[in-house]
C-alpha cells in the first residue's frame, strides 16, 4: 500500500506560477496589440497559450507526482474538495450572469422598448420573443427545440449516466468498466461538439441567425457558444483521467482527481439542461 504522510503537505517552492504569469502577460499583451491592428499580435497570443499549455501541463504533471507518491493525506483532499467546489460555484456565477441578461432583454428591455412611451422611437415594434431588437433589418430563424439541440440534451444526460457507471467501477475497482465508462462518456461529449459546430454553420449559413443578430443573437451564441467551450474543457479533463487510468492511477479509496472531473461534468450537464429550456424551449 502507498505511504501516506500524517501531516498536511506542504509543496517545495515552484516556479510554475511565475510560467503563469508569463503566459498572462503574453495573453494580455497580444490581445492588445490584435484588437489595435499590430502585426505581432495573434503570434503573441499564440505564444502565450502555449506556455500556458506548458505550465498546465508541467504543473498538473507535478501534482500527479506528489498524489501517487502519497504525499497527501486527508486534511489535502478535504482541501482540494473546497478548491473544486468553489471553482464549480464561481462558473455557476458565471453562467447566471449571462442567464440573467438574457432574463433581462426578454422581461424588462424588449417589453419597455415596446411599450406606448416608447413607441414615437421605435414605431410598430413588438415585444414578442425571440426578437433581435429595434433598429434590426432583415430576417432572421429562431433555433427550434426539436432536433439537434433535443438530440444533444440526449447526448449529455446519457453521458451524465455513462461517467456515474464508470465511478461505479472505479469504487468496485472494476478497471474495464472504469475504462468503458469513460470512453463513452467523452465520446458523447465529441458528438455533441460536433452536433453544435454542425448547428452552428447551419444557423449562419441558412436561417441568418449571427451574433450580430441582435439581443437574440448575442445570447444565444455567447450562452450555448460557453457552454460549449466548457463541454471542450470536460473532454479535455476526461481524456486526461481515462489516460491515468491506463497507466493504473487511482484507487477505489483514492481517487479525487476523476470525482472533480465529474462534478464539473454533471454541473455542465445541469447548465445544459437550464439553458435548453431558457434558450431553445421558452
Amino acid at each position: 500500500m502507498t505511504h501516506q504522510a500524517p501531516y498536511y503537505y506542504v509543496p517545495s517552492p515552484s516556479y510554475w506560477p511565475l510560467v503563469a504569469a508569463l503566459a498572462l502577460l503574453l495573453l494580455a499583451a497580444g490581445a492588445v496589440l490584435w484588437v489595435n491592428g499590430y502585426s505581432p499580435g495573434p503570434l503573441v497570443v499564440m505564444a502565450g497559450f502555449a506556455v500556458l499549455f506548458f505550465m498546465m501541463t508541467g504543473w498538473f504533471r507535478t501534482v500527479i507526482r506528489e498524489s501517487e507518491g502519497g504525499l497527501y493525506n486527508q486534511r489535502v483532499d478535504v482541501s482540494f474538495r473546497w478548491a473544486m467546489s468553489w471553482f464549480i460555484f464561481s462558473e455557476v456565477m458565471f453562467f447566471a450572469a449571462f442567464f440573467g441578461s438574457l432574463f433581462y432583454a426578454r422581461v424588462l428591455s424588449v417589453p419597455d422598448l415596446a411599450s406606448v412611451d416608447s413607441q414615437l422611437l421605435w414605431p410598430g415594434f413588438s415585444a414578442l420573443w425571440p426578437n433581435a431588437g429595434p433598429g434590426f433589418k432583415g430576417n432572421f430563424s429562431p433555433m427550434e427545440a426539436m432536433g439537434i439541440p433535443a438530440i444533444n440534451t440526449l447526448l449529455l444526460l446519457s453521458s451524465g449516466a455513462t461517467l456515474t457507471w464508470a465511478h461505479w467501477g472505479l469504487l468496485k475497482n472494476k478497471r474495464p468498466q472504469l475504462i468503458l465508462g469513460l470512453i463513452l462518456t467523452i465520446a458523447l461529449g465529441l458528438i455533441f461538439i460536433s452536433l453544435q459546430a454542425f448547428e452552428y454553420s447551419h444557423a449562419y449559413s441558412a436561417m441568418n441567425l449571427k451574433l450580430t443578430t441582435g439581443i437574440y443573437g448575442t445570447t444565444f451564441y455567447m450562452l450555448t457558444g460557453f457552454h460549449g467551450l466548457h463541454v471542450t474543457i470536460g473532454v479535455t479533463m476526461l481524456s486526461v483521467i481515462l489516460l491515468r487510468v491506463l497507466a493504473g492511477h487511482f484507487k477505489p479509496d483514492h481517487h479525487f482527481a476523476f470525482e472533480g472531473v465529474a462534478w464539473y461534468w454533471h454541473f455542465v450537464d445541469v447548465v445544459w439542461l437550464f439553458l435548453f429550456v431558457v434558450v431553445y424551449w421558452l
